[in-house]
């Protein structure tokens, strides 16, 4: 089936624009996991792909995928019947009904991209999507798939069964190698890489979700507005799972229409998401999921019920990755909050800035000279924002307001600063000064150098009073953490409650430790005042010369525990070796302040939310 392009004579697609230019993008509606009849489990055999592209077509559909099980007989199948009416055609042998079929094939297929692929089953049971260019072949498509180790006598089958045939990441990698996007089906859900309560251990869990060769995680939850919702699990902002994830939503449509017994049973187009994109070409696709232009997708609403985004993210608050501030203007400092927030987001896990908007409850100010303010942002970016700093502007609608969306990428070319003097970071909700300690981990890591773990960076603290760990992920462009489980902390020997002392490597796993807070990891007393060496979880930045007076708020609430209230070992709830200290809403989160025992030695841990709480430590989470 031939794709549809603006161009056709042209043997290239056209390059998309820089990615700060929307003026030539446009948004298309696609729906990227769909089944025909191919699949064995289809709940409706005696549908022809023509009445299945013709509903695709009633839903608006710009882009569509064919990802039957283990197979590409539907592929197959629609190719042979508009090449049967072709030569029929060549032989004017068309009957009125076949000329009526092959015009409609054909007014279809340039109305709507349609991309072949597969929903192919890894070892273990998990489901892996594998989408290719329009112009692939049946048999090389065969070939991946065989190459999938999907036995033979199998292929056309369609079955979700095909014994042991592939681990998860050689799939990812055979499916990019072969030239199409590897996508983790319903990754949240059964069958999924991300499920949930599945008995794997968390390295696999990141392997699965963070490989280098997945480009995208379908979900199931992608308008969810819970703190848990997979989009904000894998938004860049944890530790462990560094790589921001495209995010994506399809019907996994098994029948035209949805079952009206059975809702979760849906249709062709019926969970859908949008991309913004310069043309509806599997080129575009690829580039997009390739890209860190996380805000070029978006869940589908019809008209009559669209999405109000704003209203989501004023729902979910200030956090790690978005700010909002209802004016911008230069008397009052306003407009220096906002280029301090998205210096500081350039600084760490990148974000979004809502202008014009509040958390208050109520209605949204909004803007009234929209294109004013975002000229005057822009010409303020420029001048006081250095190095060059990207930021990309969209205009929100809210009911009857207009908000400014500004969205900045984590930065390459770290440290950012205001003013040429001023560098900023993000810790949770809060955009703070960094410190000297915390500048030296930028410069580091842009620099690609990587320090030890806490137990190195207090020994230089130490001597020098230069506390820093950095170090750069895989793919050059992202935190990392390793040696984790080497990092200092909290001991004790016989008495009842916890000082801050070095302890030894305790072992591998990833969630070992929570995945955000502080801990305090040592302290000295200097002529009456404690000053204490921090480390942050999020990132595994250890900052020294730490006082209780000037401590941003997460920091001097840990202060404050440790010299007011010191941990009683008796006291904590114990499960296994991890532990609940207490627990308390503040902020609008519940914190919870933690402690893990290997021995003699408690490390405690002050201010995780549950986005940090993986693996043993869900058990103290507040249903």
């Amino acid at each position: 089936m031939s794709r549809r392009r603006k161009t056709p004579n042209t043997s290239t697609p056209t390059p998309p624009p820089p990615r700060s230019d929307t003026s030539k993008l446009r948004w298309f509606k696609a729906d990227m996991h769909l089944h025909t009849p191919a699949s064995g489990d289809y709940e409706e055999p005696n549908v022809t792909y023509l009445e299945w592209l013709r509903q695709a077509n009633e839903k608006e559909l710009d882009i569509v995928a064919i990802t039957d099980h283990n197979t590409v007989a539907g592929v197959a199948a629609v190719r042979r019947e508009i090449e049967w009416l072709a030569r029929l055609e060549e032989q004017n042998r068309l009957t009125d009904d076949e000329k009526k079929r092959l015009d409609e094939w054909r007014t279809l297929a340039n109305k709507i991209l349609v991309l072949p692929g597969f929903e192919f089953t890894a070892t273990f049971g998990f489901h892996i999507l594998g989408i290719f260019p329009p112009e692939t072949s049946v048999r090389h498509l065969e070939y991946v798939l065989l190459n999938l180790n999907v036995p033979a006598e199998k292929l056309d089958l369609g079955s979700t069964e095909t014994g042991a045939t592939t681990d998860v990441l050689t799939a990812y990698q055979v499916i990019t190698e072969a030239g199409g996007l590897a996508i983790a089906a319903h990754a949240n859900s059964t069958h999924g890489v991300a499920m949930r309560n599945f008995p794997f251990g968390g390295q696999t869990k990141i392997a699965y979700t963070q490989n280098e060769h997945l480009v995208a995680l379908e979900v199931t939850d992608l308008e969810s507005r819970s703190r848990s919702s997979t989009s904000r699990f894998f938004n860049g902002t944890k530790p462990e799972y560094p790589r921001r994830m495209h995010t994506l939503q399809g019907s996994d449509a098994h029948r035209l229409v949805a079952d009206p017994k059975n809702p979760k049973r849906l249709g062709i187009g019926e969970r859908v998401i949008e991309l913004l994109l310069p043309e509806a070409s599997f080129e575009a696709i690829s580039e997009l999921l390739h890209s860190d232009n996380f805000d070029r997708t978006r869940a589908y609403r019809p008209k009559d019920k669209p999405i109000d985004h704003l209203a989501v993210a004023r729902a979910e608050g200030p956090n790690q990755v978005q700010s909002f501030h209802e004016t911008v203007t230069v008397r009052g400092g306003r407009q220096a909050a906002v280029l301090a927030d998205l210096c500081a987001f350039a600084n760490t896990d990148g974000g979004v800035v809502y202008v014009g908007a509040s958390v208050r409850k109520g209605p949204v100010k909004g803007l009234s000279n929209i294109k004013g303010v975002q000229k005057e942002l822009q010409a303020a970016i420029a001048e006081r924002l250095q190095p060059q700093l990207e930021v990309r502007f969209e205009i929100a609608q809210s009911d009857n307001a207009q908000v400014l969306r500004a969205s900045v990428d984590e930065g390459d070319e770290k440290p950012y600063c205001l003013d040429q003097s001023k560098f900023y970071v993000r810790n949770d909700a809060e955009t703070s000064l960094a410190v000297r300690d915390e500048i030296v981990a930028l410069v580091l890591e842009n620099a690609g150098i990587s320090r030890g773990g806490a137990a190195e960076v207090v020994a230089v603290a130490e001597k020098t009073g230069a506390a820093a760990a950095a170090s750069k992920s895989s793919n050059g462009s992202r935190r990392r953490r390793s040696g984790r489980s080497s990092d200092t902390g909290a001991s004790t020997s016989s008495t009842s409650t916890v000082t801050a002392t070095t302890k030894t490597p305790e072992t591998s796993d990833p969630f070992d430790l929570p995945q955000v807070g502080v801990e305090i990891v040592s302290s000295e007393n200097r002529n009456g005042v404690n000053y204490y060496v921090v480390s942050d979880l999020r990132n595994a930045r250890s900052v020294s010369n730490v006082t209780r007076k000037g401590a941003r708020k997460l920091w001097n609430y840990a202060i404050a525990q440790v010299e007011d209230h010191p941990v009683e070992i008796g006291k904590v709830q114990w499960k296994g070796d991890v532990g609940l200290v207490r627990s308390e809403s503040r902020a609008g989160k519940v914190r919870y302040d933690l402690a893990r025992r290997n021995g003699k030695n408690i490390r405690v841990f002050y201010g995780v939310t549950e986005d940090g709480m993986e693996g043993p430590w869900a058990e103290f989470v507040e249903k």
